[in-house]
C-alpha cells in the first residue's frame, strides 16, 4: 500500500489527513492526475514529498508498495 499524506490547505480539501491506496505498479504523474480528478487540486499551490525527500512534480518516479506520499503547502520562511 501507498500512503498518501495531507498537510495545510490539502488535507482540508481532502477532509482527512491520509489515506491508504493500494496498487501494484503507479506513476507518480499517475498518482497526481488521479488525486487531482477526485479532490480538484489544480488551484492549490503545494510540493511532494516521497519517503520524506521533496521532488517535483515532474518526477518521473514508479512508487513503490511501502512508499509514504506527502502534498505539503508552501513553507514559509522565519
Amino acid at each position: 500500500m501507498i500512503e498518501v499524506k495531507y498537510f495545510g490547505a490539502i488535507a482540508e480539501r481532502t477532509k482527512c489527513e491520509f489515506e491508504k491506496m493500494s496498487f501494484s505498479e503507479l506513476s507518480l504523474q499517475k498518482l497526481l492526475q488521479d488525486l487531482n480528478e477526485k479532490y480538484q487540486f489544480e488551484s492549490l499551490t503545494f510540493s511532494i514529498a516521497i519517503n520524506q525527500k521533496i521532488v517535483s512534480k515532474t518526477t518521473n518516479y514508479t512508487l513503490q508498495t511501502s512508499d509514504v506520499v506527502a502534498l505539503l503547502p508552501p513553507f514559509a520562511g522565519g
